[in-house]
């Protein structure tokens, strides 16, 4: 597989970084692995070379305007989430790569039991081909610009790694809309999906750094050591945890 030259910027994950995280109330930690598998543990130490950043394949894949998926038709195996009230949760039969359909479950329970809502996956791995024809919808609806703000270009997506999911909330409105961020479930995400290993991928006032628009209902898998730790050193993008630069606009 290429491995593209890394930015000079990412002085961090060039070398060995191990930090504390802190575990959660309960003294336990919910590990989702590659293999899938669900671990837990009273402590755990942070290694920011675990995963590697260039690799399509990889938990921590940084994939935005500047940084196409290698190689860039890249698909994932990805497994239907096994909710267990799935014509609820997952209405049209979305798919998500191995460890994110775990997560997923997990934190559909939590949201539940919070009393935040029934989660509902609007929208889960695409492929090459699909994110070519959401990419060109967009773009044919709003002009390049603004389309662009909203779906990524074949290659460029998140969604081509099935780490990533569009989600709503079960009568709660604003799907996939701003007004997703003010609901009850936009809300009880927004504060506590980093405890289930996810991050809202493009948070309100980051659009210079991650070059699309707010998006409350995108929220990205990248296990619960990296959310925990972002959410400790109050990060909220993956380029700035990373070093990486920001990626405003396609480079052609």
């Amino acid at each position: 597989m290429f491995q593209p030259k890394r930015p000079s910027g990412l002085a961090l994950a060039n070398r060995k970084v191990v930090r504390k995280i802190s575990a959660s109330a309960s003294g336990l930690v919910l590990v989702a692995t590659l293999a899938g598998s669900v671990t837990s543990a009273a402590a755990a130490t942070f290694d920011a070379t675990a995963h590697p950043i260039n690799h399509a394949d990889s938990l921590w894949v940084v994939v935005n305007k500047i940084r196409p998926l290698y190689p860039i038709k890249y698909s994932p195996v990805t497994v239907r989430p096994r909710f267990s009230l799935p014509s609820t949760n997952n209405p049209y039969g979305h798919e998500l790569a191995k460890p994110a359909a775990l997560a997923i479950v997990i934190l559909a329970k939590a949201m539940k039991a919070a009393g935040a809502g029934d989660l509902i996956l609007q929208s889960g791995y695409r492929s090459f081909g699909e994110q070519t024809y959401v990419h060109n919808r967009q773009v044919q609806r709003f002009g390049l610009k603004a389309g662009e703000a909203l779906a990524a270009r074949p290659g460029y997506s998140e969604h081509q790694t099935g780490l990533a999911a569009d989600v709503a909330a079960l009568g709660q409105g604003c799907s996939v809309q701003f007004c997703f961020g003010n609901t009850v479930a936009g809300t009880w995400l927004r504060e506590n999906s980093w405890r289930y290993g996810f991050i809202v991928r493009y948070p309100k006032g980051q659009t210079p750094v991650t070059g699309y628009d707010y998006e409350p209902w995108h929220i990205r898998y990248v296990g619960t050591a990296l959310s925990r730790q972002m959410h400790k050193d109050g990060v909220t993008v993956l380029e700035k945890f990373f070093g990486l630069p920001s990626a405003p606009g396609y480079r052609n």
